[in-house]
């Protein structure tokens, strides 16, 4: 007769697990072959960070696993390579990127890891990892409330709600910087947090002195990740940037998050999937980037304690509205706004184009006379281009088309009225009376 004892055995082994992490294999650096470390001798998972010792100085320098191949574990640098050569020590910390949120942290500007870059770093702030999952989607609390920003021709005819998410889709050179500083200074927004993913060095303090200005940045957090910055340094920072907003919207406030742009986070995930091995797709891009998209733009929305209204900034190549990234981000997001080089070119700003522009919760959002006004205005607009030509070079002839003839009529209010100078703030209230003002000052159709 045997005798059989059950005995849970779980408790010594979480014990033993425990020790044995007080213990990380040390590895080394076999090789470098452009932006990618192969090291061997450690056991990582991916997005894990490491330590490279550097002899003769006095701190390592950071890289993150991004991939594996046979025997070596692949990692990118979260800072120069300069220094690194065959055999340095490798130490996995077991622990993804981690940042310090707190409220010490408005109008404070960060790099793209978190770290203050006009102080020095303080231990104050909770620890929280970069890398969080998006909102489930039956945890989102529906969009019910608009959004303030401050912009007339957004208000009115883009209208946004809390925790909506847009895109600003324009070439370079016109104007969504100005456009961004505007939105941060004006919305109704408790806070704001800024990335500038990949911009050129001279543009942040440009952003940050003129665009955003000593109100604006009272109100944000600025996270900067510029061009010169490694790859991973610059995915990273949207990524610190989303999660600083997550931090403040678990705090029950409305934030606002502004990141400028996504393209620039695009080509710097193209960067690392193209050094790991990965294959181009479509214009080079690889695969991961268009995974990637959706994590990075569904963390923004609201749940039951706050909220994240997120402007996206795309800087569409040679102007192409249909560019991969841009159909790719515009299917994602909750509406559009398109910046058009031709208005621009004319002195129209904000160069919004509202004809090719959407906010797909306007209907949801707005009332039902300001709807109307709202269509009404795009229906004057739609008819004015449509017989633009013929006005131009005088071959119109008044009376031949009853709409035509309000859109004239109408033409000098409607541009004054989507015009907004930088300083120009304009209330919700205003905005709304203004714009029923241009739509029934329209002499009616007889």
């Amino acid at each position: 007769m045997s005798l059989s004892i059950d005995v849970d055995f779980s408790p010594v082994r979480k014990k033993i697990e425990r020790a044995t992490n007080l213990f990380k294999l040390i590895g080394h650096v076999f090789q470098v072959i452009g932006l990618t470390i192969e090291v061997r001798g450690i056991k990582a998972s991916i997005g894990e960070v490491c330590n490279i010792v550097l002899p003769g100085e006095d701190f390592s320098m950071q890289a993150e696993v991004v991939g594996f191949r046979e025997k070596s574990t692949l990692l990118m640098p979260l800072g120069e390579l300069r220094g690194i050569y065959p055999g340095c020590q490798v130490v996995p910390t077991g622990k993804p990127l981690m940042i310090k949120a707190g409220w010490h942290l408005p109008g404070q500007v960060v790099d793209g890891l978190g770290m203050p870059v006009n102080q020095v770093f303080c231990k104050q702030g909770k620890s929280i990892p970069v890398n969080n999952r998006p909102l489930d989607a039956f945890n989102r609390k529906r969009i019910t409330e608009v959004l303030v920003t401050g912009v007339k021709a957004i208000d009115a005819l883009l209208t946004c709600g809390k925790g909506q998410r847009l895109g600003i889709f324009s070439g370079s050179g016109v104007g969504k910087s100005t456009l961004l500083g505007m939105i941060a200074r004006y919305s109704t927004a408790d806070i704001n947090v800024i990335g500038l993913i990949g911009e050129r060095g001279r543009e942040v303090l440009d952003f940050i002195e003129t665009s955003l200005g000593p109100e604006g940045l009272a109100k944000s957090v600025v996270v900067a990740a510029t061009s010169d910055q490694p790859a991973l340094v610059r995915l990273n920072g949207a990524f610190v940037a989303s999660a600083l907003a997550e931090y403040f919207r678990d705090e029950g406030k409305n934030v606002l998050l502004l990141l400028d742009s996504v393209t620039r986070f695009a080509m710097a995930q193209r960067e690392v999937g193209l050094a790991i091995g990965e294959p181009p797709a479509t214009k080079g891009y690889t695969p991961s980037v268009f995974a990637l998209l959706p994590r990075l733009l569904e963390r923004s929305g609201n749940t039951h304690k706050g909220s994240i209204t997120a402007f996206y900034t795309v800087l569409v190549e040679g102007d192409d509205m249909n560019e991969p990234i841009a159909d790719a981000v515009r299917g994602i997001l909750d509406g559009h706004i398109v910046l058009g080089r031709g208005l621009a070119a004319q002195n129209h700003y904000p160069a919004i184009d509202i004809l090719n522009s959407v906010s797909r919760l306007m209907p949801d959002l707005a009332l039902p006379e300001h709807q109307k006004q709202a269509a009404a205005l795009r229906e004057l607009l739609a008819a004015y281009q449509q017989a633009e030509d013929l006005i131009n070079i005088g071959a119109y002839v008044g009376g031949s088309n009853p709409k035509i003839d309000r859109a004239i009529e109408a033409r000098e209010r409607i541009i004054d009225f989507l015009r907004q100078y930088p300083d120009e703030q304009v209330s919700y209230e205003n905005t709304l009376e203004w714009l029923a003002s241009i739509v029934t000052g329209v002499t009616p159709v007889a």
